[in-house]
């Protein structure tokens, strides 16, 4: 039986012998990031044993996909197989400015505790002293020195307690504050450090000692990049400048630190399988009609900030200005793919771990613009400021939001969707006060009238346009007749002062040119008949 057991004894010794397992530190080199998701590559240098070996790679994210795992090495050796497994005991490590919080919340905690003992003996004197308040015994009479002695003795000591307990209770207030305010700062970044890690095992074989270098990559979740835009006009003679950059995010506890960083337009979460058609049936169905408003073709303006553009006169002698400073887009090297796009960043960056997107500038761009004016004067009596680029479909944009700058002023954000762009981009730059739009009816023109059984409503309008600035100015000018829906509605127009009409819509347009300090008036008509005995909605 002894003989047994020395036998698996000796077997247990030699198999731990022969596989050798090894923790090892690797670094994070470059990260590719895609719209959802990132790909992450390490790299590792270790000394092998001859036999085999089971490299650890410790303190990874949890977040990655085991199924994406991929190791290359060089060296003299032979790669044998690798696997993942999670690490319950193991928390990713903290990065300073945390770990001082916390330290700071810790050290608080203590001071309030030391001032809560201090408070309490305070409380354990003055019921002491309040318990103690026979002076002297039933039968010593006291004078009325010493009476007056210790009624002062009492008030004074009472009075400290109580002075002392309320300064205790301020200390206390103000470090609860200052507790409060750093676990509110914690909170922010403490979830993302208290996940349990995960490690990478690579299992090698070496006939001999030798130094081996390996490179990691794996998939991660909880990242990815979004696109958003920075479009600038200097003035309305100079080209658009478009600033292409990418909010980059992720949470996944690993600090991107000093990495290469290229940006990618995949996205792994969209399937690459081709989709099959099915059969395609028809049948009879009920329409529902929808009404789809506050949508323009290729943007969406969100808001436009009110902006009157003034002229700028400056007399004053200016100092010649310094050559512009680079920034990151000026090391932004894009590749086109097969299937996508990517931007290679030279420079090295730092994305830490945080609900906070980091910010990276892509490339910068000149569009060819147009510009011009335009007033719906039905809606609102302002012109707006127009901008039309054009070659847009080379930059490789994606739906993203646009913060909109005109002569230096942030005027509004936009969003941009090339999917729906035609040819051209149009952006809403601001307002123009200068311009003056008003729209009035016509009263001694506008009647109603019943003929048979029949009623028939005139209406005429009159749209004036004065350009009061010093520069001749290009303006559209957009209004509308109404559209019948009805057979027994007609609508005839009488007089549209040579609008291009869209009979299918009704909207109305008028491209005009005003010299400085000229007034332009427009005057159209139009009539609508109806049965005398219903109502039209929308009139």
């Amino acid at each position: 039986m002894k003989t047994i057991a020395l036998f698996l004894i000796s077997l247990v010794t030699i198999e731990s012998f022969g596989q050798n397992r090894q923790n090892v530190n690797s670094k994070i080199t470059d990260v590719t990031v895609f719209l959802n998701r990132a790909q992450v590559t390490r790299q590792m240098k270790t000394q092998l044993s001859p036999g085999k070996t089971e490299l650890v790679i410790t303190g990874l994210t949890s977040m990655l996909d085991p199924q994406s795992i991929q190791v290359t090495g060089g060296g003299n050796f032979i790669i044998l197989g690798t696997s993942h497994q999670l690490n319950y005991l193991s928390e990713l490590n903290m990065p300073s400015n945390l770990k001082s919080m916390k330290d700071s919340v810790e050290l608080l905690q203590k001071q309030v505790s030391f001032e809560l003992m201090q408070k309490e003996i305070l409380n354990k004197e003055e019921q002491m002293l309040i318990s103690n308040q026979k002076i002297g015994g039933t039968n010593q009479n006291l004078t009325v020195v010493e009476l007056k002695a210790m009624a002062d003795f009492y008030r004074s000591r009472l009075s400290d307690i109580v002075s002392s307990r309320m300064k205790e209770d301020e200390k206390i207030r103000k470090v609860n504050e200052r507790i409060a305010k750093l676990n509110q700062q914690i909170s922010t970044q403490n979830e993302l450090y208290q996940r349990n890690t995960s490690e990478i095992i690579v299992s090698v074989s070496s006939e001999a000692s030798t130094n081996a270098e390996f490179e990691i990559s794996y998939v991660v979740t909880n990242a990815g990049w979004t696109p958003q835009y920075d479009i600038r006009a200097i003035n309305t003679k100079s080209p658009l400048q478009l600033s292409y950059k990418a909010n980059v995010f992720q949470s996944t506890g690993e600090e991107w630190k000093n990495v290469k960083l290229k940006l990618s337009t995949a996205n792994p979460t969209q399937s690459g399988l081709k989709p099959e058609l099915a059969s395609w049936y028809l049948d009879f169905y009920q329409p529902i009609e929808m009404a789809l408003q506050g949508k323009v073709s290729g943007v969406r303006i969100q808001r436009a900030a009110a902006m009157e553009m003034r002229k700028k006169e400056d007399d004053r002698n200016v100092e010649e200005p310094l050559s512009p400073a680079l920034n990151t887009g000026d090391f932004v090297n894009t590749i086109q793919t097969s299937l996508n796009t990517e931007f290679d960043i030279a420079l090295p960056y730092t994305v830490s771990s945080a609900n906070k997107p980091t910010l990276v500038d892509i490339r910068g761009y000149e569009l060819k613009a147009a510009y011009n004016y335009s007033s719906a004067p039905k809606l609102d009596h302002d012109a707006f400021l127009l901008a039309k680029a054009t070659g847009w479909e080379e930059l490789s944009l994606l739906p993203g939001e646009a913060n909109i700058f005109f002569e230096g002023t942030f005027t509004g954000k936009s969003f941009i969707d090339p999917n729906n762009i035609k040819d051209t981009l149009s952006l809403s730059l601001g307002r123009d006060k200068r311009i003056v739009v008003k729209r009035e009816k016509q009263k001694e023109f506008s009647s109603r009238k019943f003929i048979g059984t029949n009623q028939k409503d005139s209406y005429a309008w009159e749209i004036s346009i004065r350009n009061t600035k010093s520069e001749p100015i290009k303006i559209s000018i957009e209004d509308q007749v109404p559209v019948s829906q009805n057979s027994q509605i007609e609508v005839t127009t009488v007089d549209l002062a040579g609008a291009s009409y869209n009979k299918d819509t009704g909207k109305l347009s008028w491209d005009l040119k005003l010299q400085p300090n000229e007034t332009k008036k427009i005057v159209f008509k139009y009539e609508v008949k109806y049965p005398k005995d219903k109502q039209v909605n929308g009139l």
